[in-house]
């Protein structure tokens, strides 16, 4: 594997139709989707030469845990659809890279059993549950008290998701049942009966609160892409948000997250750490999300083409291949310190002029 592009059209063409479409699809025409890739290439590093050599690290603090580059696995689904192990070798790949996986509410295996094969790896990669905040509010404490009892340390709110958007690709396929013998555990209630994932579309801001009352674990929402959504979240005292468009699955023609990252930043003045998903394919994303105010990046789809294509090892390379690409990036702009990653790092025609 050269790069992540190139690693997407092996797995592309490895798994089956439908579920290829399901992996790299989205809402409506896809718009979102392709503007995620496009705005990277549109923002332009600046570097300076003769500046020594990169002294320092990228460890990078999250709530609930360390990491020692500022790249961590988004939740995404359906892991056994790209290979046996599933959600089991992402979290083996994840915790051999020293980073943070967040499991997904629609996981094919067990949090607890995730969270066990990366302990057993790094007794100190930390995994985060993202959740739907149900309808019926019981079995949300249930889904909770399964997270904390699994030792998740942050609970991901996914807040964009009032409906479900419109996949046309899933649709023109009939995709919408899990193949025989696949299921998602984490679903079952405390009766022992599977539930299905509902959204909610009457969920607002007391529905956090409310969450905030019921558990000690650290709070993250995803989906946020409004500055008065992050002055909102720091009210109701969340410890982290995640930038994301659903990785342009939920609602086509919104903005790419990497476009509103500055507004997003500014709002939130460095009082919360943001996390950005979103398009990200190279190291010098990386960069350039880092440089425009951001704390960290999830990446989504990329741990699925390397799932697909070589399991745990797979995973592990694309989170390799991010880091030393950051690392390169990094030192080709002539950083000294995490401290010259910042917005005079991004080139603007304005700069220049006169």
């Amino acid at each position: 594997m050269i790069s992540l592009n190139e690693l997407e059209n092996m797995a592309l063409a490895r798994l089956p139709k439908i579920f290829a479409d399901y992996f790299i699809g989205g809402a409506g025409t896809e718009t979102t989707i392709r503007e995620n890739l496009r705005s990277f290439e549109d923002i332009r590093l600046w570097p300076r030469v003769l500046r020594g050599s990169f002294q320092d690290n990228f460890n990078t603090q999250l709530p609930g845990g360390t990491l020692e580059f500022p790249i961590l696995a988004a939740p995404t689904a359906f892991h056994k659809l790209a290979h046996h192990d599933g959600e089991l070798a992402t979290a083996r790949a994840i915790a051999q890279s020293n980073s943070l996986m967040i499991v997904s509410m629609a996981a094919n295996t067990r949090t607890e059993d995730i969270c066990k094969a990366a302990k057993e790896v790094n007794p100190h990669t930390p995994v985060w549950q993202q959740l739907y905040l149900q309808p019926d509010r019981q079995f949300t404490l249930h889904l909770v008290h399964q997270a904390e009892q699994a030792g998740c340390s942050g609970l991901v709110v996914t807040v964009d998701s009032p409906v479900f958007g419109i996949r046309e690709r899933d649709l023109r396929n009939g995709f919408n049942d899990l193949p025989k013998g696949l299921g998602c555990p984490n679903m079952i209630d405390e009766h022992g009966m599977t539930r299905e994932i509902e959204f909610n579309e009457s969920l607002d801001w007391q529905d956090i609160s409310w969450l905030r009352r019921q558990t000690s674990l650290p709070i993250i929402l995803k989906g946020i892409l409004h500055p008065k959504d992050i002055v909102l979240a720091i009210e109701h005292e969340v410890q982290a948000v995640i930038v994301s468009n659903h990785g342009g699955r939920q609602l086509d023609g919104a903005p790419a997250t990497i476009e509103l990252l500055p507004a997003l930043a500014d709002a939130a003045q460095n009082r919360i750490p943001l996390i950005v998903d979103g398009g990200i394919r190279h190291g010098t994303d990386v960069l350039k999300t880092l440089a425009l105010g951001a704390s960290a990046v999830a990446v989504g789809r990329p741990v699925i083409w390397g799932l697909t294509v070589n399991g745990e090892q797979g995973v592990k390379d694309v989170m390799q291949t991010l880091q030393q690409e950051l690392l390169t990036a990094t030192k080709l702009c002539g950083c000294r310190t995490r401290k010259d990653i910042n917005q005079h790092l991004i080139y603007s025609n304005s700069q220049t002029k006169g």
